[in-house]
């Protein structure tokens, strides 16, 4: 592959290899489902564990790096006290699509997408830090407990589990 002008991630699960970054002419860009608070994997999840009460997305260069690039631009929403992960996480995706409608007109019309004041405020999160999220543990409160399981509860994902005796027992929402 020569290179494209643009690279545009939207909400892909793969990483962009550095090799193929680097053949992009004008900009490899992605649109994260979190603020810059929020980088890497679980952001929705990590977001709910935290009791948050603005949460955002992010439209920001490629680096070789997950979700470290220069940010171009920043939506904040406020965060609802009914809010699920699946919630949360639908209500990224209107604003991505919103935030991707004006960066492709940008881009249609040949203008510079410019560089945000807004920079990344963390390291990623990581799918094991994910997967520990999801853990529970028998020395837990009862309010731990249900924080975990709300903030891991995600309509055909893993979610909460037990482990005894090397057997993994998971929370079944639909009950």
């Amino acid at each position: 592959w020569e290179g494209g002008e643009y690279i545009i991630s939207y909400l892909s699960p793969w990483i962009i290899p550095k090799n193929i970054l680097k053949k992009t002419k004008l900009n490899a860009i992605n649109f994260h489902p979190g603020p810059p608070e929020y980088p890497g994997i679980g952001c929705t999840n990590f977001a709910i564990y935290d009791e948050v009460d603005v949460f955002g997305i992010t439209c920001h260069r490629m680096d070789s790096k997950v979700d470290t690039g220069e940010i171009i631009k920043v939506i904040r929403f406020p965060v609802l006290t009914e809010d699920t992960v699946y919630s949360l996480t639908m209500r990224c995706y209107e604003k991505i699509f919103e935030l991707f409608s004006e960066i492709i007109i940008l881009i249609r019309d040949e203008l510079h997408l410019s560089i945000s004041d807004e920079s990344w405020k963390r390291k990623p999160y990581t799918r094991k830090q994910l997967n520990e999220l999801c853990k529970i543990t028998v020395d837990m409160s009862e309010a731990e407990i249900k924080k975990r399981v709300k903030a891991v509860t995600f309509p055909n994902a893993p979610g909460a589990y037990v482990e005894l005796a090397g057997l993994k027992f998971k929370f079944d929402s639909t009950h």
